[in-house]
């Protein structure tokens, strides 16, 4: 019986290779690993004396020769291949072990050059995993060093068990499989080419259902874990997330990235319904609580500040279903221990990477970047309008516009000291929005100089008339319809202040 074992990642080898020995098994070793093996007392057959074939072009061809992939590939109970394998006189190998070169890690480095990369591009490691895979019926294919145990267990119990196999060989050609996007998505990258689209996945959970209890879900991190991200979060408590909480979840850490000060807002159904700015965040959730109480109902909150006993106490009356924070106080823990149900979470929100989005449409994908870091700070050179914008309007305005760009369009906010006080998401028609923003706002008795937010353009005037009629002391929109010039002149017959930023923030 023969191993083959060739590894990039020595971790735990030695002690596997150990007890291999210990099991009858001869152990063929490259190189580095053969190196690694002797000098903890492991005897090892150097590749080359299989092979009969020296190494060549700098160690770029060793393992690619048929007494190798012979020894893989030929099935044990077909008398055609084990005759071949006599005549040619290759004894079968049973056991391959090997992962790859670092090509991932060597990538995320600065400064490496595209020919440092193009080395640690495995060929003859892939080509034996895939060989020994294929025939998952008689060998044992290992890429993963966590694998180690369990294949030891499994030969000292004499288990022929191709199902356990099978696994193994899944996850080969899962690994290989990641290699290759990685390689090829970096080559793309090189020559600016997105002709083809290759997305990575791997799961985090399974969950209970999707956006109804008939559809099967399950979450997927897509790409390297980073901070920022429900895939990197720990929960501290509650339940596991379900579909549409990660949806709304995610919303709202989108949403919080946009603040450095202490922030907390309220969403539901992937909308915000309550946000504000405070002097620290239990101040920032009063008022983002008072700005719409009612909604708030079963929502989540989320907050760019560690959360302490004081506000945990605060949140505790409140039904909410998901709360986000960086970090929580001991006293804070124990406090929200109390509500059981509540999903506890902690992130870090440290570190907001630009990234793609993918939506999936009936036989397609579609992707673009995120609307990430590209809210323009407001100036009042922005204005363009007779009547002037105080700092404290324009503060305000500021606010309104981060928040309206994560509002469902057509959107809407209302804000006054950077609070929301009414929020129109979601409707056919912008005036529409307006309506809903000022009705809730009227609702709350949050009416006090207030500011407009609009994520798209007025194809009208009746935004402004509206927003004069309700007392509106300043707006901000895109600007860019054929008909802004109504626009401009509503707001000046009425002594608004009207900033256009030539950017706008449609949200589907």
């Amino acid at each position: 019986m023969k191993a083959l074992i060739s590894v990039s990642d020595k971790r735990n080898v030695v002690d596997f290779a150990r007890n291999l020995s210990e099991l009858g098994y001869e152990i063929i070793a490259t190189g580095g690993t053969k190196k690694v093996l002797d000098a903890n007392g492991v005897k090892t057959i150097y590749v080359e004396e299989v092979t009969n074939f020296k190494e060549i072009l700098d160690g770029r061809v060793k393992t690619l020769h048929p007494n190798i992939h012979g020894a893989l590939l030929a099935k044990r109970d077909d008398k055609k291949h084990m005759d071949t394998l006599k005549e040619l006189n290759i004894d079968t190998i049973d056991i391959l072990c090997v992962n790859l070169y670092p090509f991932k890690e060597t990538i995320k480095k600065d400064g490496i050059s595209l020919e440092e990369a193009t080395e640690q591009i495995d060929i003859g490691g892939p080509s034996m995993l895939r060989s020994a895979a294929k025939n998952n019926a008689s060998v044992y294919a290992i890429c993963d060093p966590d694998d180690y145990d369990l294949v030891i267990k499994h030969l000292k119990e004499h288990k022929d068990d191709r199902e356990f196999r099978l696994k193994l060989a899944a996850k080969v050609f899962a690994h290989t499989a990641s290699y290759d996007i990685a390689i090829a998505n970096y080559f793309a990258k090189q020559i600016n080419s997105n002709e083809n689209l290759f997305i990575e996945g791997k799961k985090v959970s399974d969950l209970r259902y999707g956006e109804n209890p008939h559809q099967q879900a399950a979450f997927y991190q897509v790409g390297e874990k980073e901070s920022y991200s429900l895939a990197n979060a720990k929960i501290l408590q509650g339940k596991e997330l379900s579909y549409n909480n990660i949806q709304d979840a995610n919303a709202a850490i989108m949403i919080t990235s946009e603040f450095n000060e202490p922030f907390v807002v309220g969403l539901k159904h992937m909308n915000p319904c309550g946000a504000a700015v405070g002097k620290d965040n239990l101040e920032a959730w009063q008022k983002a609580y008072a700005a719409d109480p009612v909604s708030i109902f079963g929502g989540i909150v989320c907050t760019n500040k560690e959360v302490n006993e004081e506000l945990a106490l605060a949140l505790k009356p409140v039904f909410l279903e998901v709360l986000i924070a960086p970090s929580y106080t001991e006293g804070a823990k124990k406090v929200l221990a109390k509500k059981k149900n509540l999903r506890v979470i902690e992130l870090d929100m440290t570190n907001i990477k630009q990234e793609l989005m993918y939506t999936s449409v009936h036989g397609g994908i579609l992707v673009q970047q995120q609307d990430l870091n590209t809210t323009l700070p407001l100036t009042k050179d922005m204005n363009v309008c007779k009547a002037e914008v105080s700092d404290e309007v324009l503060a305000d305005l500021d606010f309104a516009w981060k928040i309206v760009k994560h509002t469902k369009s057509n959107a809407i906010v209302l804000a006054s000291n950077k609070t929301t006080c009414g929020i129109g998401a979601g409707q056919m028609n912008r005036i529409g929005s307006l309506e809903i923003a000022y009705k809730e706002a009227s609702e709350f008795k949050h009416t006090d100089n207030l500011v407009l937010a609009s994520d798209g353009f007025f194809p009208f005037d009746d935004c402004v008339t509206l927003a004069s009629k309700i007392g509106v002391k300043g707006i901000v929109q895109p600007g860019g319809s054929i008909r802004d010039e109504d626009s401009i002149n509503k707001a000046n017959e009425n002594n608004i202040p009207m900033l256009f930023t030539g950017r706008r923030h449609f949200k589907h």
